[in-house]
């Protein structure tokens, strides 16, 4: 599993290299059939993250990849789950809050995750089992895994705040999102806390926010990978309504709504 996590992280280091390359450029962005933005960073990033993945003949799912068919899919007991650069809109709009997203999964349920967040060289990576995520700041994007271990810090939520930090926009907030917030606002009070990408998991699993509803559509890259750290430090990622955990490696590879929460 170490050997695992290692290679995770350097492929995330490696594309978060190549995404900021293309990041200093003048990119053009391309629109995807569900109208979603594309540019070469996504491409880019995909090539070097396939590149390190193969080399352990687990299985890929990547938003950037042909997806293979559920009848072959669901014969594989884990896989690779990736999305090369998750927070497009963010890249495009050039505030940094964009992250590439990797992430294993065994039996539908993530057991290691990398996130890395190359405009701010931050490192996020967890393995479910020994129930530990860690998170570093790099000094360039070719740092070696000796000096990024030499680093890492462990994060963990915190629980029993005086108001609920919840993850959301400060100006677009859905029907669905609102009347959760205002239920949560009868008993307490409420912060609301805005962040791009995959960093909304992040923001709970280190101890920055209580609360991610998410009740807009995602696919299983988007939430992989910050499932993976969210379970390592106790924070559940539950699928609504049905709540149950999110499951991954789906016949339909999108989410349920769901709730993150490091409430008991």
């Amino acid at each position: 599993m170490l050997k695992l996590i290692d290679l995770a992280i350097q492929a995330s280091i490696e594309a978060g290299k190549k995404i900021m390359d293309i990041y200093a450029s003048d990119f053009e962005v391309e629109t995807k059939a569900d109208e979603s933005p594309l540019t070469i960073a996504d491409k880019r990033a995909n090539d070097v993250i396939i590149s390190y993945l193969k080399q352990t003949n687990i299985p890929i799912i990547s938003e950037e990849n042909k997806q293979t068919d559920f009848s072959e899919r669901k014969q594989w007991d884990q896989c690779w789950i990736v999305d090369p650069l998750d927070g497009t809109k963010e890249f495009v709009k050039r505030n940094g809050e964009f992250t590439v997203n990797i992430a294993l999964v065994k039996n539908g349920t993530p057991i290691l995750g990398v996130i890395y967040v190359p405009d701010f060289k931050t490192l996020y990576f967890s393995e479910v089992e020994t129930k530990k995520a860690f998170k570093a700041k790099l000094k360039s994007h070719t740092v070696t895994l000796d000096k990024i271990y030499d680093t890492v810090s462990e994060i963990k939520p915190v629980k029993g705040q005086d108001k609920a930090r919840i993850v959301g926009s400060r100006s677009h907030l859905n029907e669905e999102t609102q009347k959760f917030i205002d239920t949560i606002s009868e008993n307490e009070e409420v912060e609301i806390v805005s962040k791009g990408s995959s960093l909304k998991f992040c923001l709970v699993a280190e101890g920055k926010a209580d609360l991610y509803p998410r009740y807009a559509p995602t696919m299983e890259w988007d939430t992989a990978a910050g499932h993976a750290i969210c379970l390592a430090v106790g924070v559940t990622v539950t699928a609504l309504p049905a709540n149950t955990p999110l499951q991954y490696n789906k016949d339909n590879l999108l989410n349920p709504w769901f709730l993150v929460s490091n409430r008991d």
